[in-house]
């Protein structure tokens, strides 16, 4: 019996060993067999464009190892990370960026650097009930490209990524905001409220905000907030159910809108919006 069943382990051993001699054999080859550089980076590229990326990442990464003073090593280094960023492993991708970044902040590649950097946070960011700290890191490497390339497409593209960004974080604001709300926890709703109000004003999100601010603010009994931020969501969105909503709750709290000059609604504007006009 134990003879029988040796025999399959002993096949095994076998394959595993030769496959394993195959397999060293296979990455001496890639390792030690050197190619002229333009030849090497054209298949990289090769493999890249016909979306074999594990392939494309294995030989921009021989490019670098056989050739590591050409401006091919440089290249194949962003290219490298574009490949793995393809395959959606940010960490890699995010790993190379820095390092291409570290090694050469001046080279031709470094704008798309930036922007593959900013690429890796992006993609990964989450629904609104989960942490937010990657679309603040996007957020961060988004704001780097329109200030260091202004000009640049990349940072037209940057700016309207940072429009989806900073709506998502005021929304992540808002989720907060609401279930302290519903909670009782009125003060704390206010402060992220207030936060939507003036971090993120230009979001989608600011309507709602200001209503909400005149809920808990006259849940608080401060009719002088609630009014503020009425004059401010009946001056920026005039049309909106939301201003409709704040107009009913405090006209049946005896808060006059309409009697509300310009003059003043610019001084409550003022005191809810630091700046604000």
């Amino acid at each position: 019996m134990s003879r029988l069943t040796s025999l399959p382990l002993a096949f095994a051993v076998c394959a595993l060993a030769l496959g394993g001699c195959q397999s060293t054999k296979r990455n001496a080859e890639l390792a030690y067999v050197e190619r002229p550089v333009e030849q090497l980076y054209n298949q990289a590229a090769a493999k890249l464009d016909s979306r074999d990326f594990p392939n494309a990442i294995l030989l921009f990464s021989e490019v670098e190892r056989q050739h590591p003073y050409s401006e091919w090593a440089r290249k194949s280094m962003v290219m490298s990370a574009y490949a793995s960023y393809k395959t959606r492993d940010y960490t890699t991708a995010l790993a190379a960026t820095e390092r291409y970044l570290a090694l050469h902040p001046g080279g031709s590649e470094a704008e798309y650097a930036y922007y593959l950097t900013a690429l890796c946070y992006f993609d990964q960011i989450t629904d609104v009930g989960r942490d937010q700290a990657t679309t603040e890191q996007a957020r961060t490497a988004l704001n780097d490209i329109v200030r260091r390339f202004p000009e640049s497409e990349y940072a037209k593209d940057a700016r309207i990524k940072l429009d989806m960004v900073n709506d998502q974080l005021a929304g992540k604001e808002m989720t907060v905001g609401r279930w302290y709300l519903r909670s009782n926890q009125t003060l704390a709703a206010v402060n992220r409220f207030r936060n939507v109000v003036e971090t993120y004003q230009t979001t989608s999100h600011a309507p709602e905000a200001l209503h909400r601010l005149v809920e808990a603010y006259l849940t608080l009994g401060l009719k002088d907030q609630a009014l503020a931020a009425g004059a401010t969501l009946g001056y920026n969105y005039p049309d909106t159910d939301w201003y409709k909503m704040s107009y009913r709750l405090l006209t049946n709290e005896g808060v006059d809108l309409e009697a509300v000059s310009a003059s003043q609604r610019r001084t409550l504007i003022q005191r809810l919006i630091p700046g604000g006009k």
